[in-house]
């Protein structure tokens, strides 16, 4: 793994192309231009799968080639898939930049502009489910989000686990159309 390699998260539906890599940490910038901090083993280099197995790939298409396989008609979703983990969004403004000297109106904006951009993300990914771990403080953050979450037709909001995120983290349905 190298600075400018795209790459994509193992445990999470994100990809980007790497800043620049500390140690284990590797900074990776998504196609939203949001920049994440990973740990170097939970990425994976696009692309490095289907290097590897290009051979058995090829192979199999020989083998299947005189086979003639029926089309599927409707997608079954497997029980795994049904039990997808939630997409977690920590809004903590350290885990978001590492600016030391922001005003608390730039460090709200910062955090609001992260979960818009995360939410429209899990929108248009069609993941169902995200937490937004905003913490306790006063309230504001939180406030906000509420703000901006009574703004989409398609979200409902409840206040996440408490045994797992305590009381600063708001948990987020996305209701999917079911007619596409």
């Amino acid at each position: 793994m190298k600075k400018g390699d795209t790459v994509s998260a193992i445990d999470e539906p994100i990809s980007g192309v790497v800043i620049s890599i500390e140690g284990n940490e590797v900074f990776v910038e998504t196609a939203d231009g949001f920049p994440m901090t990973f740990q170097k083993n939970e990425l994976i280099v696009e692309g490095t799968f289907l290097k590897k197995n290009v051979a058995t790939n090829n192979m199999a298409a020989l083998l299947s080639e005189n086979e003639i396989k029926p089309k599927k008609k409707k997608r079954t979703i497997k029980p795994k898939e049904r039990n997808i983990p939630p997409m977690e969004v920590d809004l903590h403004i350290h885990k978001l930049t590492g600016a030391r000297h922001l005003s608390n109106y730039d460090m709200l904006t910062i955090q609001l502009d992260t979960a818009k951009r995360q939410l429209d993300f899990a929108i248009k990914k069609r993941i169902p489910k995200v937490i937004f771990i905003h913490g306790v403080g006063e309230g504001v953050l939180k406030t906000e989000l509420e703000y901006l979450f009574r703004r989409y037709d398609a979200v409902k909001f409840y206040e996440a686990d408490p045994r797992k995120y305590g009381s600063g983290a708001t948990e987020v349905y996305i209701v999917q159309n079911t007619t596409s």
